[in-house]
């Protein structure tokens, strides 16, 4: 994929960034060359590799997954001017 300059000019338009004209020709070579970079990573082969969390060896720290202070629905509730089966009531604002 190649950007020219009235594609620098929409991406800087949507971005809503300003971009001077004799910039135009300098970020086109900018965003040629990203994307070229981008377009070889994409042809390594990285079937079998494991997703990392960092370049060094590491285990996630992991908890169980519980519920530790639940049951108390009513309590929660209970300050509310209305409800309804635990849930909070609310005026109806879009029609």
């Amino acid at each position: 994929m190649s950007v020219d300059a009235q594609t620098v000019r929409r991406i800087a338009h949507l971005a809503r960034i300003a971009v001077k004209e004799e910039e135009v020709a300098h970020l086109e070579g900018e965003l040629n060359a990203m994307l070229a970079f981008i377009e070889q990573l994409s042809e390594v082969d990285v079937a079998g590799v494991e997703p990392m969390t960092s370049v060094t060896p590491m285990a996630m720290k992991k908890r169980e997954d519980v519920v530790t202070d639940g049951g108390i629905a009513a309590d929660i509730v209970k300050n509310a001017p209305e409800t309804e089966d635990n849930f909070f009531l609310v005026p109806k604002v879009v029609e």
